[in-house]
C-alpha cells in the first residue's frame, strides 16, 4: 500500500490483491454456490464442479474480486487513519507485470482538518417578543373569523357578504370552457375570482341579472382567455352576511377547551403564542449564528459530498413537485441550480460538526426527552406523540439533530456579542 497527496484533499493508494488468496476464495465461493445450485440431470449439491465453474465462474470472480478490493482499500485507509469523504474510484493499474498480486489504484477524497474562526466580533440580533392580552385577543378574532356562519339578508350585496351566483360565459358569441355554474357561492372581497368579476356583484340584490364584458389578465392560467375580452351573464340568486361566533362557552369547546372555560381558553392561546414566538426566535437566532460560522470559518469543501448533496436537494425536488402534482421542467434538473446550497449545507455540516466535537456539545438524553416533549405540545394527545417519536428512530435522528444544532447555537451565544432587540410580535411573525 502506497499514499500519495493528489491536492489537500483528493488521495491515492496503491493497492494489492493477493492472486493466490483471491483464487483460494474463488474456490471456496463455488463449492458453496455448488451446495444450492439446480442443474438438470443432477441432484442439488451433486452437479459437478467443472459444470458449476463454468455456469457461475465469472459472475462468482467478478464478486470476489469486488470484496477483496473493498476490504483491501478498508483495510488500507484503516491503517493511515483516513476519513473518506464520498466513495473512492478504485482503477486496475495498466502494468500490472508478473507479480504474485494484482495492482489496483483507489482515488478517494478525505474530509477536511476544520480549525473554527474567531466569532467573538459576530454580532447577534435576539428579537424580544411579549405577549400581552393584544396579541391574544387578536388571535381570538382571527378563530372567530376562521368559524364564521352567514345569514340569509334583504338587501343589496356588500363586501365581506357570500352570494349565491348562475353565471354564463361567452367568448365571441359562445361559451367557454369553465365560464357556466349555477348555484355557487362566492364571497365577495375574498379574492377567490377575479376582481372585475366578482366586483360586479356589489350593489345587486337578490332576484336581480346583469350582464357585463371583462377582459381577462394577460398571465391568466388558461392561455386560451388569457388577454382575451369575453361577455358574462349573471344572475343574483340570494345575499347571505357574514356573522361571527360569540366568544362564549361553545366558542371555547370548539377550540378544545372541554369545560368551556374562557380564560382556561385564553391561557391555552397565550401559551400556543408563547411556543410560537419561542420557536421564531430560536430560528431567526440560529440563523444569524449560522451566518456567522460560515463568515469566520473557512473550509475546503471535498467535491465528492457536494455532489451528493446536489443528488438529495434535485430528488428532494422531484419528491416535492410529484406528490404536489407539479410538472418537473428540463431546466429544473440542472445540478447547477442547487450547487450554492449544496455547498451551503455540507460547509455548514463539516463546521457543526466539528463544533460539537471539539467542545464536547454533544447531546444529552435529558436534552433529547426536552425537545420531543416540546414538539408533543402542540399536539391534543402529548403522550402519544412522545410514544411516538421513540419508537421511531429516523424522528428520533431528527430531534438528534435539532439538539446538537441547538447547543452549537448556545456556545456560539456565549461567545458573541448578542443584542437583545424588543420586536413587535406582528413583525415577528411576517405579518409587518
Amino acid at each position: 500500500m502506497q499514499t500519495e497527496n493528489v491536492n489537500p484533499l483528493e488521495k491515492t493508494l496503491d493497492l494489492a490483491v493477493s492472486l493466490a488468496k483471491f483464487e483460494a476464495d474463488v474456490a471456496n465461493r463455488l463449492k458453496q454456490v455448488a451446495r444450492t445450485v439446480k442443474m438438470q440431470g443432477f441432484r442439488p449439491g451433486k452437479v459437478p464442479m467443472k459444470m458449476v465453474e463454468q455456469q457461475h465462474g465469472g459472475q462468482v470472480r467478478q464478486e470476489v474480486l469486488g470484496e477483496s478490493v473493498q476490504k483491501s482499500f478498508s483495510d488500507a485507509v484503516q491503517l493511515s487513519q483516513l476519513r473518506v469523504a464520498g466513495y473512492p474510484r478504485i482503477e486496475p493499474k495498466a502494468d500490472q507485470g508478473e507479480g504474485e498480486s494484482m495492482m489496483f489504484t483507489a482515488t478517494f477524497e478525505v474530509y477536511p482538518e476544520v480549525t473554527l474562526g474567531d466569532i467573538s466580533a459576530s454580532k447577534i440580533e435576539r428579537p424580544v417578543v411579549t405577549v400581552g392580552d393584544d396579541e391574544v385577543n387578536k388571535t381570538i378574532d382571527i378563530l372567530r373569523k376562521q368559524r364564521v356562519g352567514y345569514e340569509s339578508v334583504d338587501r343589496a350585496a356588500a363586501t365581506g357578504d357570500r352570494v349565491n351566483v348562475d353565471y354564463r360565459g361567452m367568448l365571441d358569441g359562445v361559451e367557454f370552457a369553465g365560464g357556466q355554474a349555477k348555484g355557487f357561492n362566492l364571497v365577495l372581497g375574498e379574492g377567490r375570482t377575479l376582481p372585475d368579476f366578482e366586483g360586479q356583484f356589489v350593489g345587486m340584490k337578490a332576484g336581480e341579472n346583469k350582464k357585463f364584458d371583462l377582459t381577462f389578465p394577460d398571465d391568466y392560467h388558461s392561455k386560451d382567455l388569457a388577454g382575451k375580452a369575453v361577455t358574462f351573464e349573471v344572475t343574483l340568486n340570494g345575499v347571505e352576511e357574514p356573522k361571527l361566533p360569540e366568544i362564549d362557552a361553545d366558542f371555547a369547546k370548539s377550540l378544545g377547551v372541554e369545560d368551556g372555560n374562557l380564560e382556561k381558553m385564553r391561557d391555552e392561546i397565550r401559551a400556543s403564542l408563547e411556543r410560537e414566538v419561542k420557536k421564531r426566535v430560536q430560528e431567526k437566532v440560529k440563523t444569524q449564528v449560522m451566518e456567522s460560522l460560515l463568515e469566520s470559518t473557512k473550509v475546503d469543501l471535498p467535491t465528492s459530498l457536494v455532489e451528493m448533496e446536489i443528488e438529495r436537494l434535485m430528488e428532494q425536488m422531484r419528491q416535492s413537485m410529484v406528490s404536489h402534482g407539479v410538472q418537473m421542467l428540463d431546466g429544473m434538473q440542472s445540478p447547477e441550480l442547487h450547487r450554492d446550497q449544496a455547498k451551503r449545507r455540507v460547509a455548514l455540516g463539516l463546521i457543526l460538526a466539528e463544533a460539537v466535537k471539539s467542545n464536547q456539545l454533544d447531546s444529552k438524553p435529558e436534552q433529547i426527552r426536552a425537545q420531543v416533549e416540546e414538539v408533543a405540545q402542540s399536539y391534543e394527545d402529548p403522550d402519544s406523540v412522545v410514544k411516538y417519536f421513540y419508537s421511531n428512530p429516523q424522528q428520533m435522528a431528527e430531534i438528534e439533530s435539532l439538539v446538537l444544532e441547538g447547543n452549537v447555537v448556545e456556545w456560539v451565544l456565549t461567545r458573541a456579542q448578542v443584542v437583545d432587540a424588543p420586536t413587535v410580535f406582528d413583525e415577528l411573525m411576517g405579518k409587518k
